[in-house]
């Protein structure tokens, strides 16, 4: 994790035991536990500010080093105190678990899935069982009566590794994917077509139904956006010049999860809204949904909307990581809005003369600042009216959403994509360009199409760096990084990257969350490195199984 933004830590000491934190956070309520459970403090003693963080990718998950020596000094010397990290210390505490895959598939003659193994070893720290889910994805998309899964964990001398942007499943996606590609060409089948003849409908995992799957959609839209169907099967078949050409594709899984959260909307006299969550945005356009959310239940324009996040203060919400955040403060400022809507139109009705004075949510229409009767929007009256006529400053709702225990037994919720990369290969040097990428993606409700784009770029670009450049050398004798600096730790700069193309299949799901999203921070990312090492043997007939896949892994 090496978000240009490092981590630091500033304390204001107020002088009357009470301090305030600005933190590199995605979880302030999660740094202010840390903080009161580590040094004995009461909640009111310590607020926590994160309202705006400069990448993450997860490594603020959890609370980091710095935190506690800054607290820990100010708390000694009773002044404030700020603490950063430099940027090689930014290599040395949350990484991404080495993980070694072992992978087997047995299918008949149609290339239909008889069995399928999966053992994966992870590393973790001396101090800590940092585990994360890496073998379970190989039994959720394709159908196989007879599965084995098993992960173990390997300590070393290092630090402990931390969630990085979809924990354990690129790891494991890419074994299965790469093995799904080796196997369409032991089948003689189309990679694409053996995925569709062992399409799964549940989750085989837990034997539960799938709120919904829209992959079938992503392959398909995928497939015809790239021009899969001119593909030449052969490896190395495909040239231009001195380039070989190579066209590979994966497929891409997540979860789709909502946690209890608790939002607070307030309207004041002159038409404003005020949003309140303790949630973070990581960069993700969370202030924008919040705001569109809001915006469209009370029927206001977005500049009368203001958001406020990332303060400890605010109503309780989880870190933000996991895709689950628009999901989860989404439904949440919906369910108090829908709560304000509702006290607003019985303010309405009790007003003298109301043409509201019998009518339900139902019969009514809140636009343009107004509630109107949706049989005469001209019987209207504003929202400033209405508030004024309580003589009260401002009408605010709080409400908390939780996931339905019902649900959780039921169902399983997964986002899905299709990747489709196209790679060229310098024959003499190696060189390797990702000239296009297709990710099409079954996501549930996209609330913005712009942030929504957005989020998948980022990942797919993650996925680049990780066929293709980032790898950490550590000095094996004593346990340190050596390319501890953004000079020699490659990551994908704008030369690396070419056209994506993103494309949302229409997905409604009503069972997911109350808004009917899924989550894309993290979907982008999980199946792109195998659809390049796909498209790299295509291109080279060369099977390369361990990542970063360098020029000196092709030319041996």
């Amino acid at each position: 994790h090496n978000p240009m933004e490092p981590h630091a830590t500033t304390v204001i000491w107020h002088g009357d035991e009470t301090i305030t934190i600005h933190d590199k956070t995605q979880g302030v309520l999660n740094s202010q536990a840390y903080v009161t459970s580590v040094f004995g403090l009461s909640k009111k003693a310590v607020r926590v500010i994160s309202p705006f963080v400069g990448g993450g990718f997860g490594s603020g998950l959890r609370p980091q080093y710095q935190l506690f020596l800054a607290v820990m000094a100010s708390l000694e010397l009773k002044q404030s105190v700020r603490v950063e990290l430099t940027r090689e210390q930014m290599f040395s505490h949350v990484h991404r678990a080495q993980t070694i895959n072992m992978l087997s598939l047995g299918a008949d003659k149609d290339g239909r899935l008889k069995s399928a193994q999966h053992h994966a070893v992870a590393a973790t720290s001396q101090f800590e069982d940092h585990q994360e889910v890496v073998v379970n994805w190989s039994g959720l998309l394709y159908k196989v009566d007879n599965a084995s899964f098993q992960q173990d964990l390997a300590k070393l001398d290092i630090y402990s590794p931390g969630d990085m942007r979809a924990p354990g499943a690129p790891l494991g996606m890419f074994a299965l994917e790469s093995a799904m590609d080796e196997l369409a060409i032991a089948a003689n089948l189309d990679p694409l077509e053996l995925r569709l003849r062992n399409y799964a409908n549940e989750d085989q995992n837990s034997g539960k139904m799938l709120t919904s799957k829209e992959l079938r959609a992503c392959y398909m839209q995928g497939a015809e956006r790239f021009g899969w169907s001119k593909r030449s099967p052969a490896p190395g078949s495909m040239r231009e010049g001195r380039e070989l050409i190579g066209w590979g594709m994966a497929s891409g899984i997540w979860e789709a999860y909502l946690f209890k959260t608790s939002a607070r909307v307030k309207l004041t006299g002159n038409g404003k809204l005020e949003i309140a969550c303790a949630t973070s945005d990581i960069g993700t356009g969370t202030y924008t949904i919040l705001a569109q959310i809001g915006a469209d239940e009370l029927g206001l324009s977005m500049e009368a909307v203001t958001v406020k996040l990332g303060d400890s203060s605010l109503p309780a919400a989880p870190v933000q990581g996991g895709s689950w955040t628009a999901a989860s403060a989404g439904s949440a400022v919906m369910a108090a809005c829908e709560k304000l809507r509702g006290e607003l139109l019985n303010v309405a009705r009790k007003m003298p003369d109301s043409p509201l004075a019998k009518a339900k949510l139902d019969d009514v229409l809140f636009v343009r600042g107004k509630i109107a009767l949706k049989a005469n929007p001209s019987n209207a009256i504003s929202l400033s009216d209405i508030l004024a006529s309580t003589g009260e400053l401002s009408l605010e709702a709080e409400e908390t959403v939780k996931p339905s225990l019902l649900k959780y037994l039921r169902y399983s919720s997964f986002a899905h994509s299709a990747v489709f990369a196209e790679v060229r290969i310098d024959e003499d040097l190696g060189t390797i360009r990702v000239a296009r990428i297709v990710s099409a993606v079954a996501a549930g409700r996209i609330l913005n199409p712009k942030t929504a784009r957005s989020q998948i770029i980022g990942g797919v670009v993650w996925g680049v760096g990780m066929a293709l450049h980032e790898e950490a050398m550590i000095d094996h004798n004593l346990g340190r990084i050596m390319n501890r600096s953004l000079a020699e730790y490659h990551v994908p700069v704008n030369a690396d990257i070419q056209d994506i193309d993103v494309i949302f299949v229409d997905e409604v799901d009503t069972k997911v969350s109350p808004i009917g999203v899924k989550g894309l921070g993290e979907i982008g990312i999980v199946g792109t490195a195998a659809a390049i090492a796909n498209a790299i043997h295509h291109a080279t007939g060369k099977r390369i199984r361990s990542l970063p896949i360098t020029i000196d892994k092709l030319l041996v």
